[in-house]
């Protein structure tokens, strides 16, 4: 074996070299690409039993390592669609023909249908939240869709709260049964009257008529009317009866609600949902009928969307002209026990083996997950001054391995030499 042994070695070491070189090419050439995650050659030596008094020269084998768990450094940009992963955890993807694969590289755009597509062609995936809140299946994928803008519509949203918060005038004159607004008659009486405004289910928007009334002793009545209701010219008498009235008590030594007097006045919106109104920062102080504060409502007419956010959590909303932010959908992490042995596959996709450990999804910030950072992306984990050195190295190896080889043919020439 001895001069065929040593080349035979030298030939294992220059392929070892070589496929440094390879790796060392892969990460030069990859050192701008988006998620990237470097490779390396680790070696271990092939020993052949030499038998006591001969040495059988044996080689050295080469097994690519993929540094998947290495977290790059995040560049900033001026997209919400570009995403990074502020800590562990993958986005989940998926191909056109529905394969799934996990990856870090979030430069992701809507395509000419909505979807959210990266720079590989993978489609971002997360579960639709429209609803209400997703049921995850901890391992598995069951229940993701593909993330599309282009399906959030114009919407119109009915108003459900609101805060109405006044000063009620503590010296007004009282109004006396019969002529207070609940009775709604010709001739009403009342102490003041402020008017708001409310959207109904398909965005209508509706003016409701709030009246406050002393009724004496700290007593006043609320009474809210549906404008569209009034007489002509405006007031009463309406061609409905109120849409909520609500009697309240303030306590005479400091102005504020007396205990287990109501606070709130339930507003039934037609064609519409139930309006809790909040007027539990109200007073009856001396002085004229103020509003304490700006009077707010939620709820907005038919909007479009102007844009989107998507928040540490994973969730995507959308914002509309009206300023209502929705939630449209919320996109979860993958990750595994083991990332460093998971099979990576062109587009800077991964998929997990046997060894990697099985799939596990979460939500970003949960145990265990990162954060999402819109705007940002997870530069390669490629160091270009490494790669250079470790490039010097193996071109130095290769060329040892190369004079072992030439040696071993000089010396087998002279031993066929011999035979002149």
């Amino acid at each position: 074996m001895g001069l065929y042994g040593t080349m035979r070695t030298s030939v294992s070491g220059m392929a070892a070299q070589a496929n440094r070189l390879g790796a060392v090419s892969d990460n030069i050439a990859n050192a701008t690409t988006t998620g990237y995650k470097r490779a390396s050659m680790e070696f271990s030596s092939l020993v052949l039993d030499s038998g006591g008094t001969e040495y059988v020269s044996g080689g050295v084998e080469s097994h690519t390592r993929y540094a998947i768990s290495e977290q790059g450094a995040r560049a900033y940009t001026t997209s919400y669609t570009d995403l990074a992963v502020k800590g562990d955890g993958f986005f989940i993807v998926t191909s056109e023909s529905g394969q799934t694969f996990l990856t870090r590289a979030g430069s992701f755009v809507p395509n000419g249908t909505g979807d959210l597509v990266n720079a590989a062609g993978y489609r971002l995936m997360g579960y639709d939240v429209s609803g209400g809140d997703p049921n995850i299946v901890a391992n598995g994928t069951a229940g993701l869709e593909v993330v599309n803008l282009s399906t959030i519509a114009m919407v119109a949203n009915a108003s459900t709260e609101g805060a109405f918060n006044v000063n009620l005038p503590l010296n007004s004159t009282a109004i006396a049964p019969g002529v207070l607004p609940s009775d709604n008659v010709a001739l009403t009486e009342y102490t003041a009257m402020t008017s708001i405004t409310a959207y109904d289910n398909v965005g209508n928007e509706l003016t409701l008529d709030i009246y406050s009334t002393n009724l004496g002793g700290n007593n006043w009545e609320i009474a809210v009317f549906n404008q569209a209701d009034a007489a002509p010219g405006g007031g009463f008498p309406y061609a409905a009866a109120p849409l909520a009235t609500q009697n309240l008590t303030f306590d005479s030594t400091n102005g504020q609600f007396a205990g287990g007097s109501p606070t709130t006045v339930t507003v039934p919106i037609p064609n519409g949902a139930n309006l809790l109104l909040d007027m539990s920062g109200s007073s009856e102080l001396a002085g004229p009928y103020t509003l304490l504060d700006a009077t707010v409502v939620n709820g907005n007419g038919p909007s479009e969307v102007e844009r989107f956010e998507i928040a540490e959590d994973g969730t995507l909303y959308a914002v509309f002209e009206s300023g209502t932010r929705v939630a449209t959908y919320k996109i979860p992490l993958a990750d595994v026990a083991s990332p460093d042995n998971m099979q990576p596959l062109s587009g800077n996709v991964f998929v997990p083996t046997a060894t990697s450990g099985e799939l596990q999804i979460g939500f970003p910030g949960d145990s265990g997950y990162g954060a999402i950072i819109s705007g940002a992306l997870e530069q390669s984990t490629v160091d270009l001054a490494s790669e250079l050195t470790t490039m010097i190295e193996a071109e130095r190896n290769y060329t040892a391995n190369s004079k072992v080889f030439q040696t071993g043919s000089e010396l087998l020439e002279v031993l066929v030499n011999l035979k002149r």
